[in-house]
């Protein structure tokens, strides 16, 4: 039990006080790195500033060709997004519909079925209403006309 406990103390120690050498080594690597990085970017930024003014003034001679084309680029990938995104939605459908019909139990048939009900009970009163309102109508005809 002391073995263990004086190994912990001592591996605690050791990353606690690492050597001058070992933390000089840790800051060389690290400013190199961050040094090479920071000079990569700085080539990155310069070359897309030099690539941009030499394609303003072709970009320019060619928009009334590019910005056109580039809206129809961009009307043609929505409708395939949207051609995509419909498809899948009517397979889904199908398929759902396709084990509700067989006798399975898909996901939401309970909704389904309350609203099935829900809707043949409001066509029944509407039916009924139709029918008071049919009479009614009647009625008052014979009413006005004065035959009983």
């Amino acid at each position: 039990m002391s073995d263990q406990r004086h190994r912990t103390d001592v591996t605690h120690i050791s990353h606690q006080a690492s050597p001058p050498a070992r933390q000089a080594v840790k800051v060389a690597t690290a400013t190199t790195i961050g040094g090479t990085l920071l000079v990569l970017s700085g080539l990155t930024l310069t070359g897309t500033v030099l690539a941009l003014i030499v394609a303003t003034p072709i970009l320019v001679l060619f928009s009334p060709i590019l910005v056109p084309a580039g809206i129809a680029v961009a009307v043609i990938t929505a409708g395939f997004l949207a051609s995509g995104g419909f498809g899948a939605a009517a397979v889904t459908a199908l398929t759902w519909m396709y084990r509700y019909f067989g006798g399975r139990r898909p996901a939401g048939e309970e909704k389904v079925e309350y609203a099935r009900t829900k809707f043949g009970d409001t066509a029944r009163d509407v039916k009924e209403k139709a029918k008071e309102f049919g009479q009614y109508v009647q009625h008052k005809a014979q009413e006005v006309t004065g035959t009983a």
